[in-house]
């Protein structure tokens, strides 16, 4: 082979790895891959309203010791709900934040072995739904316990606390201050909007117009 032919394939095998070396961070290296979107669920899947709420904040009362019962309910932290529940519950949300305010979760999905042990530590159908005899709508994984909050946090002059059974928890706020009945009724016409029905007797609850069907496992 002669001196001109090394040459050329030299010349050639240069032009090769400076062309592969340009290709190679046409993309710049630090890119971040773009991971597979997740599917979306069906709306009667039970999903983690975090996952798809990001913002909104969580206070499981149930969780812990800080509820009437003076007992712990669940041993679990993730609120979950029914995904088209969840959809309606985001709507709410976005409208809120418009506002510097934010939804505060207090209750969600509530199994049915839950609710015996309610039932247990409270067995009065005045302030508990008696699972023997039928099933609170918080199994059917689209009923939530809501109050507002600012979004840094900050509470919100709301007319009670959480499980408050006295008449200042109901819906005739004639025995609430001006500012609370402003926020509560706030917090009613966004959930309204949103798809939710208000329960009377307890100002936090609210339950989706669209039903489920009793969801039995945890």
């Amino acid at each position: 082979m002669g001196i001109r032919h090394i040459a050329a394939i030299i010349s050639l095998i240069s032009s090769i790895a400076s062309a592969a070396s340009e290709t190679q961070y046409l993309t710049p290296p630090d890119t971040p891959v773009q991971e597979e979107s997740l599917p979306i669920p069906d709306a009667s899947d039970m999903v983690e309203i975090l996952d798809f709420i990001p913002d909104i904040q969580v206070e499981l009362r149930y969780a812990t010791e800080n509820n009437f019962t003076g007992k712990q309910i669940y041993d679990f932290t993730d609120a979950r709900l029914r995904y088209g529940t969840v959809l309606k519950l985001k709507a709410a949300q976005e409208q809120l934040q418009q506002e510097g305010l934010s939804l505060l979760i207090w209750d969600a999905y509530r199994p049915v072995s839950a609710q015996f042990n309610l039932w247990n530590v409270c067995p009065d159908p005045v302030y508990v739904a008696n699972p023997n005899t039928g099933y609170s709508s918080h199994s059917q994984g689209n009923t939530i316990d809501v109050t507002l909050i600012q979004v840094s946090g900050a509470p919100v002059q709301m007319p009670t606390d959480f499980d408050n059974f006295t008449a200042r928890a109901d819906r005739n706020y004639e025995d609430c201050t001006p500012e609370e009945t402003a926020n509560a009724q706030k917090l009613e016409n966004i959930m309204i909007q949103a798809g939710f029905k208000p329960y009377f007797g307890e100002w936090w609850h609210y339950s989706d117009t669209d039903s489920y069907p009793v969801e039995t496992e945890p």
